[in-house]
């Protein structure tokens, strides 16, 4: 033992990135998409994050963030690839994503029946190489599950980051990073709890710089109203809108006439 404990002291220092200890924040193979928030990208390996892996984001329910938090990544989708979001919980609003510089016309929004279908849907992007990032937002996942996703953004080089509930938190994931996210004035409250490094002594406060209210639909006959300040829960309905109702039986059939 005293021979290996030797020769690993004696290791050459380029082999250092191969090695990771756990009292310390990992070296990335490869740097990470930047997040567009300083003190996450200070929290993450890679300084961003993770291409090529599974990342969670725990919520305690949909819209309480999350899309504003992921604005930045998918403003800076580059020229030629895709960003996608898969089964969001409601129809993202168009002109506040251009106004917040989310490039529309490499934006795909895939709408799924079931968690079987969404899981399908992320494969097939993740298998086209063609996407900057996924979102997929999923109720529910086994082990297999997860592990097959994870595997599919290892071939593809693609950051793939899945939206879960809280709940999921007590379950195993294969993701490298998983984040738990909390709404607070001005933003969220995000606690790391699994990344390659040890663990953070706290929350991150991270202030999300919404779209203002304007962006909202509203009538044009109103007045403009004073800027309020906006929460979290407020200024996501600048993000996303209800989902129109799925049409019954009769009204497909009356279509297909």
């Amino acid at each position: 033992m005293a021979a290996l404990a030797t020769v690993a002291s004696r290791a050459p220092s380029s082999l250092d990135h191969l090695i990771w200890r756990g009292d310390r924040l990992a070296t990335a193979t490869a740097p990470g998409l930047p997040t567009g928030h300083a003190p996450l990208d200070a929290a993450l390996p890679g300084g961003g994050w993770p291409v090529g892996a599974l990342t969670e984001l725990l919520v305690p329910h949909a819209g309480v963030g999350e899309l504003g938090l992921l604005l930045p990544v998918l403003a800076r989708t580059p020229a030629g690839r895709w960003a996608v979001c898969i089964a969001p919980p409601g129809q993202p609003y168009a002109p506040a994503l251009a106004a917040a510089g989310v490039p529309l016309e490499r934006l795909l929004v895939v709408q799924a029946e079931s968690p079987a279908h969404a899981r399908w849907a992320a494969r097939q992007a993740l298998n086209s190489h063609g996407c900057g990032v996924i979102l997929l937002w999923l109720a529910d996942a086994d082990m297999g599950a997860l592990r097959r996703l994870q595997l599919a953004a290892e071939e593809s080089a693609t950051t793939l980051i899945l939206i879960r509930p809280a709940r999921a938190a007590s379950q195993p994931s294969p993701a490298v990073l998983r984040i738990a996210l909390a709404s607070r004035s001005g933003g969220l409250e995000l606690r790391i709890l699994k990344r390659r490094g040890p663990q953070l002594a706290g929350p991150l406060d991270i202030d999300l710089p919404w779209p203002g209210g304007a962006l909202r639909p509203g009538r044009a006959t109103n007045p403009p109203r004073p800027a309020a300040a906006a929460s979290p829960q407020s200024s996501i309905h600048a993000l996303v809108r209800p989902l129109p109702a799925r049409p019954g039986p009769a009204s497909l059939h009356a279509g297909a006439q």
